[in-house]
């Protein structure tokens, strides 16, 4: 008898997915966060059987177990420029930040040996950050910048002694407005000091299918875009300005292109 009581509630919940789309909103993202804890719960004994403990190695066993969670979440990327990615040795991988739902597009391109820069905030968000430290990610204290330099100073070391690559959200927080936010500094010091390439990756908008004000999270297409590394050999920190605003236009002009063309093929999903 005790479980036919939970037979209404499990009835109402399709019929609440097809006509309401806050409760779509809220559902996708209380799963999102929800199954991504239940992964990283399954990665950090495998990390650890696997490594030992902290390594960038461990990002292998993250991507493969993350990549099929757009399927649930009604998610498709579309990738071009794969051969940029094709760089031998470390650089740095720059891309704009629009919501957590960015780690999917990462994980969709991420190549081996590369980790990550992220909020210290991060590491304490339960097993999502223990697998996070295991993965190798390098996480910065963004409200101080003294120690925010010291980590990238110790950061572009560990990119030429261990020949790792690490991406970077130059824009330090996320973003739904349309557009890009002025690029912090922090990973053109971090390419020019080690002197390795910058190459710049670019999402399409997700504001055709995601809109965290209006409670909108339907089914949609993210455009990647993965554009031509630019290099950094003999630039100094007399170049890093230039350097900065040459990406943030390059990476502008590919986003406002893709988000203009993803619109018209992702139709709005009615709930």
């Amino acid at each position: 008898m005790e479980v036919l009581w939970m037979v209404p509630p499990l009835l109402l919940i399709p019929l609440l997915m097809w006509t309401s789309s806050t409760f779509v909103f809220y559902f996708k993202k209380c799963f999102y966060v929800a199954w991504m804890m239940c992964l990283a719960l399954l990665a950090i004994p495998l990390c650890i059987l696997k490594s030992g403990g902290r390594d960038v190695e461990n990002m292998r066993i993250i991507r493969s177990l993350v990549r099929h969670v757009k399927y649930f979440l009604g998610l498709r990327f579309e990738v071009s420029g794969w051969e940029h990615l094709q760089t031998e040795g470390p650089y740095v991988i720059i891309s704009n930040h629009q919501s957590s739902l960015d780690v999917l597009g990462l994980m969709e391109i991420l190549p081996d040996r590369c980790t990550m820069i992220a909020k210290k905030e991060l590491v304490y968000a339960g097993t999502v950050g223990l697998v996070c430290w295991l993965g190798g990610i390098v996480f910065i204290n963004r409200k101080k910048t003294s120690d925010a330099k010291s980590v990238m100073a110790d950061a572009a070391k560990t990119m030429m002694d261990d020949q790792i690559r690490l991406w970077v959200f130059p824009e330090g927080t996320r973003n739904q407005r349309g557009d890009l936010l002025p690029f912090k500094k922090g990973a053109f010091h971090l390419a020019v000091q080690a002197q390795v390439p910058v190459i710049p990756v670019v999402f399409s908008s997700y504001s055709n299918f995601y809109l965290r004000k209006q409670k909108q999270f339907n089914s949609g297409i993210i455009r990647l875009k993965i554009l031509p590394k630019i290099d950094t050999k003999g630039m100094t920190s007399d170049d890093i300005t230039s350097l900065s605003d040459k990406s943030f236009n390059v990476m502008r002009s590919a986003f406002l292109n893709i988000s203009d063309s993803v619109t018209q093929s992702n139709g709005p999903t009615r709930h």
